[in-house]
């Protein structure tokens, strides 16, 4: 109970390394990718909600009482159940070294959590290699970015660097860095896509920082015709991952 507390309070890993989830949705969806749980935390009056999920044998299971798991779970709406489980331990390699063309979202401070678990959902929608979080970058394992990704931070390789890190391993693997801005930049449709690719973005309010952007290969933008000065970072994203998916697909028709 004391860890499953800590790793809500935190929205992050606890000291053993484990993650608090909230939700049948994501429970099931962390045992589908193949993750272990530690425990399961079940709200008494809410025991059906373990019969529909896969739960193996030898995890234990705690029935609390309401007010307990509300307390523990901390948030607006309990769900009625809650675990603990051993997030996928992902490196650079699991990114840059894949069978498939490299297409990668590099978090430069994204700040927001619904922002970031959104792009790690659209960037396994559209077929990404995985995603680099640099410093300043919130936690994908804050409770907000994890129901925001819908179990995509389960599956798809999401590695925390620092920038010199990060930028060597990219230049390294000769794949392009494209940081998204809001001026004075190439159009998204004249970029090609199709080619190994790291798509940098930066803060929600500040933009990509200029030492960041001193390490891109192009910057791009998303043409916008009406009177809007910016995407969300998440739309954005999202906009430019589809591009790159949909050049790939018509590079490589099935």
């Amino acid at each position: 109970m004391k860890e499953l507390r800590a790793a809500f309070a935190l929205s992050s890993r606890s000291e053993t390394g484990l993650v608090a989830i909230e939700g049948e949705k994501l429970i099931g969806e962390a045992l589908s990718s193949g993750l272990a749980l530690g425990a399961v935390f079940v709200r008494s009056g809410s025991e059906a909600q373990l019969d529909r999920l896969p739960i193996p044998g030898d995890v234990e299971i705690l029935e609390l009482p309401p007010d307990v798991f509300t307390s523990a779970v901390n948030t607006e709406s309990p769900q009625g159940i809650a675990a603990l489980v051993r997030p996928p331990a992902f490196t650079l390699d699991d990114i840059l070294e894949q069978k498939q063309t490299p297409l990668i979202f590099v978090a430069a401070g994204l700040q927001d959590p619904g922002n970031l678990g959104t792009l790690i959902r659209s960037a396994e929608a559209f077929g990404a290699t995985g995603a680099i979080l640099l410093p300043g970058t919130v936690s994908p394992w804050n409770q907000k970015a994890l129901r925001a990704s819908a179990g995509s931070v389960f599956r798809l390789p999401v590695v925390s660097a620092k920038e010199d890190m990060a930028f060597a391993a990219v230049r390294k693997a000769n794949i392009a860095l494209l940081a998204a801005v809001v001026e004075d930049a190439r159009p998204l449709s004249a970029v090609d896509l199709a080619a190994p690719a790291a798509i940098v973005l930066g803060n929600e309010g500040n933009g990509i920082p200029q030492r960041v952007l001193e390490h891109a290969t192009h910057r791009i933008i998303i043409p916008c015709p009406g009177p809007v000065e910016s995407l969300n970072a998440a739309i954005a994203g999202s906009v430019i991952l589809y591009e790159a998916s949909r050049q790939r697909a018509a590079q490589n028709p099935r």
